[in-house]
């Protein structure tokens, strides 16, 4: 699975960054998937695992900042949710 093929063609759609929001957007079951960075904190991680459902989480490899510039944000991107694809 080319996780970086599935960010680009989900980034053309709408999207939510930020741990806040897509734990938000969990609860809501408007998230279709998740992607977190490597290394996203245990917390967050674990309220993602908890709130989740059958949505698919995928790893992105490299850290928040890289997932951030990767994502054209000038911020550090620990997890996004995918709400509708490009």
């Amino acid at each position: 699975m080319d996780v970086e093929k599935i960010l680009k063609r989900a980034l053309k759609g709408k999207v939510y960054f930020g741990s806040k929001r897509t734990i938000k957007a969990l609860k809501r079951n408007e998230a279709k998937l998740v992607v977190i960075s490597s290394n996203c904190p245990r917390e967050i991680r674990e309220k993602i695992e908890r709130y989740r459902g059958d949505v698919p989480v995928i790893v992105y490899p490299g850290t928040n900042m890289e997932l951030g510039a990767f994502c054209g944000k000038p911020f550090s991107v620990s997890s996004l949710a995918v709400i509708s694809e490009g």
